[in-house]
């Protein structure tokens, strides 16, 4: 038995055959594109391509890999122009039965990261999300965005410009002083 979705790319568990692969290929119409965009908060999303693989890994584990491809929008982070990136990346999850979460509220990543705890479906739709919402560029920047340097102070005052703002432009001005009082 090939893997019974019980709706679109969730697949139970317990449908999943232990011998072969449940192959799967997803290719979202545009109005899908549209709400994966605006789920991960892009400008637009042009191409949206994930194939894979869920297969067995031990006998009640299952491992879901696959190839994700997009053609993402963002906003560029100083100019908000659009600026369009290509996303190609592996995924990789294993979903297993004995997973044990971390207690602690802070702990070091291990190759175990892409470990889930078994359900009684694979959700391969949240996976596309979750790894093509990891693979975006955190701040996607235009090729010809600079930033300008701004001052902000109050009337009356100088501006403290970026210059000044560094850790030992004091001391140089402090050291310049105080030759020119050794000299006289």
């Amino acid at each position: 038995m090939t893997g019974k979705q019980t709706s679109d790319f969730t697949y139970r568990v317990a449908d999943l055959s232990q011998n072969r692969p449940t192959r799967f290929k997803i290719e979202p119409d545009s109005s899908a594109l549209k709400e994966i965009a605006a789920a991960l908060d892009l400008v637009d999303l042009r191409k949206l391509r994930f194939e894979g693989q869920i297969a067995a890994a031990g006998k009640r584990d299952f491992k879901v890999t696959g190839d994700l491809g997009a053609t993402v929008v963002q906003s560029c982070v100083v100019s908000l122009e659009p600026v369009t990136t290509r996303v190609d990346t592996d995924v990789t999850i294993l979903f297993t039965k004995d997973y044990e979460a971390p207690d602690v509220e802070e702990f070091e990543m291990t190759d175990e990261e892409n470990t889930e705890p078994m359900g009684e479906e694979i959700d391969v739709m949240s996976i596309l999300q979750e790894g093509l919402a990891l693979a975006l560029p955190q701040y996607p920047r235009a090729d010809n965005a600079e930033l300008s340097e701004t001052a902000y102070t109050e009337p009356g005052k100088k501006a403290m410009t970026d210059e000044d703002a560094r850790p030992f432009a004091g001391l140089a001005a402090l050291r310049d002083k105080l030759s020119n009082n050794d000299e006289e």
